[in-house]
This record gives C-alpha cells, structure tokens and sequence, in this order.
C-alpha cells in the first residue's frame, strides 16, 4: 500500500460525489448563488425527496455548505474551486461537440459565468 493510497481514496470519494447528474444539476443550480431547497427543486426539476437526500450526501461531503433562514435551509457551494473545476471540465466536454453546433452552444449557455475574485 502506498502512502498516497489514502489522498487517492479520499479524491476519488469527492469525484463520485459529483458523477451523478441531479447532484450536476444541484451544482448548476447554486453555482451562481445561495439557493433555499424549494428553488433547487424547481430548477432541477426533481422531487424534492430526492433533492433533499442529494443535498443532504453533497453537504456531508463538504461540497455544499447550508445554513437556516427560518424554516428555510440555504445551501451553497461550499468552495469555489469546485465551480472552477465543474466549467472546466464542461469546457473540455464542450471542446468535445465542435461538430454539433447547436448542441454546443446550448450547453455553454448553461455554464455559470465566471465571477471575478476579490485579490
């Protein structure tokens, strides 16, 4: 066993955490902004049982972090470098469509747009 055996382990649990499309679209939905469960929901389109047990495994993860707004519970990406990483790699499967124009366009419309940071 390698002493990086561990770091690998814990990388590949972050990655299974979003290789799954309603926690992509979760993602989607608050990658530009706090959002309350019920707007996830609408957003997504999914029920909102299901929403909530994605919410609930991405935030246990570290990959969403929440707070309570009376009896609403906020999530939101919990560290920015994810939303770096998500538009990276729909860039690079974007890159992937060329042939498909439309196709293309259509998902690059639905990547967040890049927020600058504060140096």
């Amino acid at each position: 066993m390698s002493e990086l055996d561990p770091v690998f382990d814990a990388v590949a649990a972050y990655f299974s955490v979003l290789s799954e499309p309603t926690r992509l679209k979760i993602m989607h939905a608050v990658c530009n902004g706090e959002r309350s469960v019920s707007q996830i929901v609408a957003e997504t389109g999914a029920t909102q049982t299901n929403i909530s047990r994605h919410l609930g495994l991405m935030h246990r993860h570290g990959v969403l972090a929440r707070r309570r707004e009376g009896t609403q519970i906020i999530y939101r990406v919990a560290d920015p470098t994810t939303i770096d990483l998500c538009r990276s790699v729909c860039n690079r499967i974007a890159g992937t469509i060329d042939e498909r124009r439309p196709l293309k366009r259509q998902f690059l419309k639905l990547l967040p747009a890049v927020k600058k940071r504060a140096a």
